[in-house]
């Protein structure tokens, strides 16, 4: 699509009655809330799927690469944020040892022929919570704010051609654009410094879909401690920094930017009065709630819709606010058929993982925790909405060095890691021996998360250490972080597939 076609594209998306829009939302979350009652949206078992995002770096250089678009196609992945992005989903499937190897053996199916067509060009994809090395004559602030106006829209130039992308650059909702971390400003004119960060995100298909507020109160409470495993970006692009001393931006950085990248770029300015989008979600008393809270979020982008052959076309609307509905935690509830319609948990803060076995491993975590803590009725559930919140952004800045607060299946608080642990990672492996894994099974998916904990380590801390022990060997800050940049990507290309993160510490 050329500049010209695309702002035509945008213009005729600003146009869209936005009240008209919301209107028709609101009838549709009445007839939703009519489906979920009657047992529409119910499954027999758990289900469980994965998101997958990586960037393209050059394989020679470890460079940011933009991928051309064809080429992207050939090896059948989705079009992402940035021109270097790339993503896939796995196909949803019961949650049991044949699903959950479905579910590692599919990601491993896509990726190897991906990696080999992609490396025909010199482009090796990366699984990586946020990219250091710009694209080769480029600085990363130019890569993210470089923009052009066509007949008075803003179009960034690296961004994919997506019409909801440049149109959140030229609506009124007040994203701020910027990126505020310790010792980090930048300015832009659209969502494209988001583009420095990827993800993985677990589903988990709730069996009874009024029982989702129950789910969802769980989720949220171990949003904390199962960030604090994954964390994965703790530095920027070196040329993002300000001007400070190279030791104090390495003492002060956050183990997940991720997080605050997310918030600052598409959340309103802290002196906004526009409530944020970006955000841990609220807890809920009833299911009807949870449609009432996408109901009720702004849309950036309304646009005008007709419903197609989807069943959940019946709410197309809706369908196309939660689009924008951007909570670290949130409720999904959609179905390409009737049958096939479900209520679902998607849990959002996870960073992209060393290695397909590493985000396996985040998958089978979080839904043997969804299956053994309602059954349990376990105590986590009485905490402080407030102290989870706390919880998951102390994870944001420290990590497993992070102050979490737990409370134990005996109802005791505690801030002990290897006692939070070591319960979760029972109970997770309860859940999944719930649905047929045998315990040898169940240990060797969480095998890998489990390690982390007993050696304090994450791969944001890995690189954080490198970066350290670069600086005070007065090794230039920028040097330092394309150094663990080129190690983590060695260390991958030699595990993605075939290994997980504590291999890399052998």
């Amino acid at each position: 699509m050329s500049a010209s076609e695309l702002a035509a594209a945008v213009a005729q998306a600003l146009d869209v009655d936005a009240e008209a829009f919301h209107a028709q939302a609101r009838e549709e979350a009445e007839l939703l809330k009519e489906e979920v009652r009657s047992g529409t949206f119910d499954n027999t078992e758990a289900i469980v799927g994965m998101e997958l995002e990586l960037y393209a770096v050059d394989d020679q250089t470890d460079a940011l690469r933009r991928v051309p678009r064809q080429l992207l196609e050939l090896v059948g992945f989705e079009k992402e944020l940035g021109l270097h992005n790339a993503e896939m989903q796995t196909s949803p499937v019961p949650l049991n040892s044949h699903g959950l190897a479905a579910q590692r053996h599919e990601l491993k199916a896509s990726l190897m022929p991906a990696q080999e067509q992609l490396g025909t060009e010199g482009i090796r994809l990366v699984s990586d919570g946020m990219w250091t090395v710009p694209p080769t004559g480029e600085t990363a602030r130019e890569y993210l704010c470089d923009a052009v106006e066509e007949d008075g829209i803003r179009i960034g130039t690296n961004m994919s051609d997506s019409v909801r992308y440049h149109t959140m650059a030229n609506t009124d909702y007040p994203s701020a654009f910027e990126l505020d971390a310790p010792h980090v400003s930048l300015q832009a004119e659209s969502v494209m410094p988001e583009a420095l960060i990827t993800s993985i995100q677990p589903h988990y298909q709730i069996p009874h879909a009024p029982d989702l507020p129950e789910y969802f109160s769980y989720a949220l409470r171990v949003a904390g401690p199962v960030l604090a495993l994954g964390v994965n970006a703790p530095f920027f692009p070196p040329d993002l920094y300000d001007d400070a001393p190279d030791e104090e931006i390495v003492e002060d950085a956050h183990m997940e930017n991720r997080i605050g990248v997310f918030e600052s770029v598409l959340n309103p300015p802290e002196d906004d009065p526009t409530p944020p989008k970006v955000c841990f979600p609220p807890d809920f008393d009833t299911v009807e709630d949870a449609i009432d809270d996408i109901v009720e979020d702004d849309t950036i982008v309304p646009m005008d819709l007709r419903a197609g052959t989807r069943f959940d076309d019946d709410f197309v609307h809706l369908r196309h606010k939660h689009g924008s509905y951007w909570r670290w935690v949130r409720p999904v509830f959609e179905g390409a058929t009737r049958s096939a319609a479900n209520a679902r948990i998607e849990f959002r803060p996870l960073p992209a993982q060393p290695t397909v076995d590493d985000a396996i491993a985040f998958e089978a975590l979080f839904a043997g925790l969804m299956e053994s803590l309602p059954k349990l009725e376990h105590p986590i559930q009485s905490q402080d909405w407030a102290t989870a919140e706390d919880n998951f952004y102390a994870a944001v800045e420290d990590g497993l060095q992070a102050d979490i607060e737990w409370i134990t299946a005996d109802g005791e608080t505690t801030t002990a890691i290897d006692e939070m642990y070591g319960e979760l990672f029972e109970l997770a492996r309860e859940g999944l021996e719930l649905h047929g894994l045998s315990t040898e099974e169940a240990h060797e998916y969480i095998r890998p998360l489990r390690e982390r904990a007993d050696r304090r380590l994450t791969p944001a801390r890995w690189k954080h250490e490198y970066v350290r022990q670069r600086v005070e060997e007065k090794v230039p800050l920028a040097e330092a972080i394309w150094g663990m940049q080129s190690a983590y990507i060695r260390h991958q290309r030699e595990t993605l597939l075939d290994g997980s993160f504590v291999d890399w510490l052998e």
